[in-house]
């Protein structure tokens, strides 16, 4: 049976790199009706983040990836020092000071064949020090333990980032050491920023935590984190879940780092908006806003006429965070020409008998020929913005006595 396992260190709230390794753990453990685990590699203490570990498990919640067999290794210290002075036993160990090192066999060659573009690849133990497995305040090294607990959790497949490659051999020769079966190792590559180097907050890279909280909706999140450096074949780019995990596998991965992209996450949230239906857009807009009496308000409208302003907002969002934009108006501050064109526009909306889409469409445009102005102008006289929703729709639901109210305030 397939079992693979993420295994998160509570140092920091875990960025997108570590979301799409847990991702791809999930999917392929989905696709092959194996096991998902998660194992929090708490070992070094000094280095504990307060909340990240409570961050790690937020995360994977809100993305509905859900895991098998849960594990901590600060609760299995004894297991890590057991299997150390195993080692010393066999004279494979020795202690340095308070420490347990491993002892290097040299001349020899530690290699593998990675799944990740089907790959050699070889290391010389000459080159590998007699590296630390437990350290002098009782808690194992990173390599010990992860070791340790991938052979007896009976993990077959080791999926983790590429930055994990130079620690490989210290595995191999611990597994060798122990005489235990390696599982296949699986080398995901590094993502990058769109200037070709190493993702970094100067990218717009966030955790999903923040990306959450920036209107992204997970379904969006999902599908554009399993693309990353993940192809299926054809050219389709919108999947769902079950999708993904009918489709998933290793073959598949690229060996080639992929790009973070914010604009496809973008266009690729605002193609999953514009598919909602409306009470479900409805439902995660009073989430978002929760905080927000203004828009709770606007949600509470009559179900016609949200229908129809959920309907025109679709057409215009990429994110959550961007409905308020659309919706409420700011007050612009207006040069003196800019006034002349308000106080013109005022005048020929206070002269429409009936009021609706297209009277409101014809004012606008004896205003922009009389004045030869922008329509990007009259957006920013009544909304406070340079575009948004289609002005005159919007300024029909918003009523003539409002609309002019708007515009008195900016005058």
């Amino acid at each position: 049976m397939v079992r693979v396992r993420i295994a998160p260190s509570p140092t920091g709230i875990p960025h997108i790199g570590n979301t799409r390794t847990a991702f791809f753990n999930y999917l392929f453990a989905k696709h092959t009706e194996g096991k998902f685990i998660v194992r929090i590699e708490d070992t070094d203490q000094g280095r504990i983040v307060p909340g990240a570990k409570k961050a790690i498990f937020e995360i994977l919640n809100w993305l509905g990836i859900s895991w098998d067999e849960e594990y901590v290794q600060s609760e299995r210290k004894n297991i890590y020092k057991e299997h150390a002075e195993d080692l010393i036993r066999k004279k494979m160990a020795y202690k340095d000071e308070g420490a347990v090192r491993f002892k290097v066999s040299t001349n020899r060659e530690v290699s593998w064949v990675d799944a990740i573009g089907n790959k050699k690849v070889s290391f010389k133990a000459d080159v590998i020090e007699d590296f630390v497995i437990l350290k002098s305040d009782g808690f194992p090294t990173y390599h010990l333990a992860s070791v340790v607990d991938d052979h007896l959790m009976n993990i077959s497949h080791v999926i983790r980032g590429d930055e994990w490659i130079s620690s490989t051999p210290k595995h191999i020769l611990l597994y060798d050491a122990f005489g235990w079966d390696k599982p296949i190792f699986a080398h995901l590559s590094v993502i990058l920023g769109t200037d070709k180097t190493k993702l970094s907050k100067r990218h717009g890279a966030k955790s999903v935590l923040d990306l959450k909280n920036d209107g992204y909706l997970k379904e969006a999140l999902l599908n554009f984190m399993g693309l990353l450096g993940w192809n299926p074949g054809g050219d389709k780019e919108i999947m769902n879940i079950k999708e993904m995990i009918k489709l998933f596998d290793l073959k598949d991965v690229n060996a080639a780092s992929p790009i973070f992209d914010i604009k496809k996450l973008d266009w690729m949230n605002g193609e999953y908006l514009r598919i909602m239906n409306n009470e479900n857009l409805k439902t995660l807009l009073s989430k978002f806003y929760d905080q927000d009496k203004n828009i709770l308000s606007y949600l509470k409208s009559d179900p016609k006429t949200l229908d129809f302003i959920l309907d025109l907002a679709k057409t215009r969002m990429k994110t959550l965070k961007e409905f308020k934009d659309l919706i409420l108006p700011k007050v612009p501050k207006l040069s003196g020409e800019e006034k002349n064109i308000a106080e013109t526009l005022f005048e020929k909306f206070s002269t429409i008998k009936i009021w609706n889409k297209m009277t409101i469409l014809s004012a606008m445009k004896g205003v922009l020929n009389t004045q030869k102005t922008k329509g990007s102008i009259l957006y920013k006289i009544t909304t406070g913005f340079e575009k948004g929703l289609p002005l005159p729709e919007s300024l029909e639901i918003l009523g003539k006595e409002k609309t002019l109210e708007r515009i008195k305030k900016v005058l």
